[in-house]
């Protein structure tokens, strides 16, 4: 008999000290808990994320918009402006961290 799909093999990835060994983590995929920020109007959570051998950050904001159309394009011009200044800021460069980076490694989510 033929075989008309193919099958996925996917390498199984072991947990790691951070992850949170629960329905979150997959076979090939392994999230931390939720970090989250929300008192300053609005709200955000990082999750840590392994997936293979890569790590990542995931980045989640629920942001209240004025009712101004104007003012709302403002906020989510402003938004994903920030958002590109941070990917520059803390996406890995040559695969260190510099000095100024290092401020915050190791110092524990509320």
């Amino acid at each position: 008999m033929a075989r008309t799909m193919a099958r996925i093999v996917r390498a199984e990835t072991p947990h790691t000290g951070w992850c949170t060994r629960d329905h979150r983590c997959g076979v090939d995929e392994h999230r931390s808990a939720d970090f989250t920020a929300d008192d300053i109007g609005g709200r955000a959570w990082l999750t840590r994320v392994r997936a293979g051998n890569q790590e990542y950050i995931e980045i989640r904001a629920r942001i209240p918009l004025h009712s101004n159309e104007k003012a709302s394009r403002w906020q989510l011009a402003t938004a994903l402006n920030l958002m590109r200044d941070l990917l520059a800021e803390v996406a890995p460069r040559l695969g260190r961290l510099s000095n100024r980076d290092q401020r915050a490694v190791g110092r524990r989510a509320a």
